[in-house]
């Protein structure tokens, strides 16, 4: 039953979205690319090498605005992408969000304290990897309230219900395990880009995800409590190459993800990822 109100949740979402591009009064599209050596999988304990290519897009218009995100990433073969395989696993992880402005629906004002407006968010994650061990197939659906906090650029905080399942397959195993509900859980969620300006122009930006435990895996183990803080200071070399602000920018990132998926990091190193990156923006 979840599973089916999730998919009609995220078709209602996705219509909503291709209504509110038509109308969009400003959009920013990139492109970029972020290589590591130091990424982490649960239950492999060694570096693993990634490159990533991201495709993401934001669009404001009369009553909100919407965030569409799609990596691509590619793992070194330490990752393998199936028993045996001397080649690494790929992975594809969409993820949109749209949040309605009440202030601008209402035609009121929302603000208060250091709060100019409040919203009500909702979409989905989608991902398929193929590797050797698990095969995620994850789909998640997620709604909950929006405070967009009064700073330059923007800073807003989310408390979000998770609603997720995933249906993995083993290729040392050949076992196949159908999809499986976790318990709804709460998610408290920050995404943020604040320009600043040290002699050259830049920014910082990222999110930050705090996840409650989602009971029991498809296994029947314990699943624990994650952090995943994802951000990076970039610079808009745009100017240095005669170009318009924002179109090119270059940095450094650093994620830090503890207990990645839900797995315990207990006597499992690679369930805790310290990752830095370095990254590279096209913005059109």
């Amino acid at each position: 039953m979840m599973s089916r109100l999730a998919s009609r949740t995220a078709f209602a979402l996705l219509t909503c979205c291709a209504c509110a591009a038509h109308a969009a009064d400003w959009s920013d599209t990139s492109l970029s690319y972020r290589y590591g050596t130091k990424f982490a999988e649960p239950f492999n304990n060694q570096d693993i090498t990634k490159n990533i290519v991201n495709l993401s897009s934001v669009s404001g218009y009369k009553y909100g605005k919407n965030f569409f995100s799609v990596d691509l990433l590619m793992s070194s073969d330490v990752d393998p992408s199936s028993a045996g395989a001397k080649s690494g696993a790929h992975e594809a992880y969409a993820l949109y969000r749209h949040t309605l402005d009440l202030g601008k629906v209402t035609g009121s004002n929302w603000a208060f304290g250091p709060v100019r407006g409040v919203g009500a968010t909702a979409g989905f994650d989608y991902n398929s990897k193929t590797d050797a061990g698990y095969n995620s197939k994850k789909r998640m659906v997620v709604a909950g309230p929006t405070l967009m906090l009064d700073v330059p650029g923007f800073l807003d905080v989310s408390l979000f219900a998770l609603w997720e399942s995933n249906a993995p397959f083993n290729t040392f195993t050949g076992a196949a395990t159908p999809r499986y509900a976790y318990k709804t859980h709460p998610m408290l969620t920050a995404a943020w880009g604040i320009p600043f300006n040290l002699g050259i122009p830049l920014s910082f930006e990222g999110f930050a995800n705090f996840i409650g435990t989602k009971g029991k895996n498809e296994f029947g183990g314990d699943t624990a409590r994650e952090t995943n803080i994802d951000m990076q200071v970039m610079y808009d070399m745009s100017g240095a190459v005669g170009a318009a602000k924002n179109t090119f920018k270059v940095g450094v990132e650093y994620q830090f993800w503890k207990n990645k998926f839900g797995n315990p990091d207990t006597n499992n190193p690679g369930a805790t990822a310290k990752t830095p990156m370095v990254r590279a923006e096209y913005h059109f």
